[in-house]
């Protein structure tokens, strides 16, 4: 019975069409479309964080002639979320917001033009010293999480891009 299920479900999921992303390895037409984007500076400190971590996913494949260019702007943010009664804050958020387009170099098209965003909760202490500390750790890792979600969107646009010339 069991082994009939798991037969079914194998056969079910191989008729979906589902294919890994990343299928080949660093040589796969992805991961060279990847390779091939060329990420300009990003003004400000949270610029230069995104910017270091996409080059760091996106370069995987190693190195490749510019083929696409992502533009990036960001909104880095903290808001005050608890306040306590004599008008101190307790707790905050720090909001990064990346509004980026993918741009064929070749054509001069728009691929891709989306946004990508992540926040987190800090807690504000009696240091004021490990207060802006939290937070700047916290952009660290909002930039991270930015620049994971960026190139998984961007990873699917060169898929369909691959995929819709394929098929002409």
């Amino acid at each position: 019975m069991r082994g009939s299920l798991a037969l079914a479900a194998l056969l079910a999921l191989s008729a979906c069409g589902l294919q890994p992303m990343y299928g080949g390895g660093t040589s796969s037409g992805i991961a060279q479309g990847l390779a091939a984007v060329d990420v300009p500076a990003i003004p400000g400190r949270d610029g230069w964080l995104v910017r270091n971590a996409l080059q760091e996913r996106l370069g995987a494949a190693g190195d490749a002639s510019p083929r696409y260019r992502l533009d990036v702007r960001l909104d880095d943010a903290l808001e005050a979320l608890g306040v306590l009664n004599d008008d101190t804050i307790s707790r905050e958020r720090r909001i990064l917001r990346a509004r980026y387009q993918l741009v064929d170099l070749v054509t001069g098209e728009i691929l891709l033009d989306a946004t990508a965003g992540s926040d987190a909760g800090i807690d504000v202490v009696s240091s004021e010293y490990a207060t802006i500390a939290a937070e700047q750790r916290a952009l660290e890792l909002l930039a991270r999480d930015v620049a994971d979600r960026m190139t998984r969107r961007i990873a699917l646009a060169l898929r369909e891009q691959e995929q819709t010339l394929g098929t002409q």
